[in-house]
């Protein structure tokens, strides 16, 4: 579903990706897992559009969308939630909701502010709840069923953990497995590697802007090695 092919990226004349490669079929659920400055949001930031890449692929359901507006890429069905939250404060989350709304996908079901209720209980009790007068989880939930509400055919999530209490890092790996098992397609960029195993089945290892590894979470899980060398703080 998504293929990404020496993607490289720069901010000015400061090289920050190099060659990043990696490919994420249908149903798969992916960490892109990295110490602090690696290089992951600089990387999701170029797949959604956010920052042009200066060379490289990125295939998308068979589209090419290296250097494609964001609102085009969006529209294609890659959602993406920022590691920023940005949310619409002033919004109830009905309202946030609805802003985030797009047409139904052939073949996939329909998200509805219901079916998003059933997976993240804590915004049923807030339906009329303005987005500044909720904690930073509430935030963080309410930013992914947003995207959700966009129909994605694959959901990118910068961060997803970063700055939560346990509990609510604990629901959200929860939620995002149960997308998973639903059959959403996932990309995650992660520094947790804890939480980063309770949602993916395959990892990409990066550093310094490139990937220097690739495979399964349980492989990785089991060479120390690498773990040491590129995750260890």
């Amino acid at each position: 579903m998504l293929s990404v092919r020496g993607l490289d990226a720069c901010y000015g004349r400061a090289q920050v990706l190099g060659d990043v490669g990696f490919a994420v079929a249908q149903g798969e659920a992916w960490a892109l897992i990295g110490r602090n400055g690696a290089g992951k949001s600089t990387t999701m930031k170029s797949l959604i559009g956010l920052l042009r890449p200066t060379s490289g692929s990125v295939r998308f359901i068979d589209h090419e969308i290296a250097g494609w507006e964001p609102h085009r890429i969006a529209r294609l069905g890659l959602g993406y939630v920022p590691e920023e939250r940005r949310i619409f404060t002033e919004l109830t989350v009905m309202e946030n909701l609805s802003v985030g709304r797009q047409p139904a996908r052939p073949g996939l079901p329909p998200w509805t502010p219901e079916r998003l209720f059933a997976l993240f209980p804590n915004l049923a009790e807030m339906r009329d709840r303005a987005g500044g007068r909720m904690s930073g989880g509430e935030q963080q939930m309410l930013t992914i069923a947003r995207t959700l509400m966009g129909n994605p055919r694959l959901i990118l999530l910068d961060e997803p953990s970063e700055g939560l209490s346990p509990l609510i890092v604990r629901q959200m790996a929860d939620a995002l497995a149960a997308l998973k098992r639903d059959g959403m397609t996932i990309l995650l960029a992660e520094q947790n590697l804890h939480f980063a195993k309770r949602v993916a089945d395959h990892a990409a290892v990066i550093e310094k802007g490139r990937v220097v590894w690739t495979g399964t979470m349980a492989a990785l899980l089991e060479d120390a090695a690498v773990r040491d060398r590129y995750l260890a703080v």
